[in-house]
Parts: C-alpha cells; structure tokens; sequence
C-alpha cells in the first residue's frame, strides 16, 4: 500500500511544485502551504511530517528524515511598547529562500531557520538547529548546529 499512495503523492506535487525532477518519495503529512514556488529536483525525498516554506530550493539526492521544520519568517520585535503579536512579520527579500544544495542528508526533527544555505554533500545530525548557513561536505549538529567535522 505504501508504494501506492507514495506514488500518489508524488504523481500530485509534480503538478503543484515549480520544479520537480524525478522526485523518489514523499512521505505522509507533509506541509508545504500551496507549493507554487517549490523546486525540488532528482532523486531526492521528503520526510513524513515535514514543513516546508513555499520558496525551499531542494536539489538532487537530498535525503531528508522525519519532521524537518523550515522557517520562511519571522516576527518583528523592536518596539518593547508594542507586544510582539501587533509588529507583524519581517519583510522577506527578494530571493531570500532556503537552498539545499546536492547530496545532502538531513537527520530526523532538524530545525532549519530562514534564509539558510545548507551547502553541497552536508549532513545534519538529527534534532540540529541550524540558524547559520552551513559549508559543503560540513557535519553539523546540536543546538545551535555546529561544525562536527567535514566529510573531505
């Protein structure tokens, strides 16, 4: 039955994503608002329960585990006067996404924060926050992530 309904659910975001090569998986309950501007590409997956911001950029052979949560925003917070709920959220910029490049593997309820760049053959151990951009073939864990070691 999973083979069905994976198919299912692939055969689906092919028609909402912007871009999706030959996607491999995407697992139950995963939540990426209304997907038109997602771009994934080949041979790469998405977890169960992973939420996804509209403007992710995913490349090829991305592996990702369970409950990976990306951050798209966040809230203003600078007039003290003012509770946080009425200051609204930070304006995105223009091109301002999140990039997994190539052969990445993401570990099960990774956090990654907005605007991040997670670069080329990285791994980022499972429960890692990751709120700094994080350089090719690094290993990164923890809360904040940090570099652990590099695969080359």
């Amino acid at each position: 039955m999973g083979g069905v309904s994976n198919w299912l659910r692939v055969f689906c975001v092919k028609r909402i994503f912007k871009k999706c090569g030959n996607v491999t998986t995407v697992n139950r309950n995963v939540y990426f608002g209304n997907g038109c501007e997602i771009e994934i590409d080949d041979y790469s997956g998405i977890g169960a329960n992973c939420v996804l911001p509209n403007d992710i950029r995913i490349g090829k052979y991305v592996m990702m585990g369970p409950e990976l949560y990306c951050l798209s925003f966040s809230h203003k917070i600078s007039d003290v006067e003012k509770p946080m709920c009425f200051q609204g959220k930070e304006d995105k910029e223009a091109g301002a996404c999140i990039v997994i490049e190539d052969d990445v593997w993401i570990g099960a309820k990774v956090i990654i924060t907005k605007r991040r760049h997670i670069g080329k053959g990285s791994v980022l151990a499972a429960g890692a926050v990751v709120s700094k951009d994080v350089p090719d073939y690094a290993i990164v864990g923890g809360n904040p992530a940090k570099i652990i070691k590099y695969r080359k």
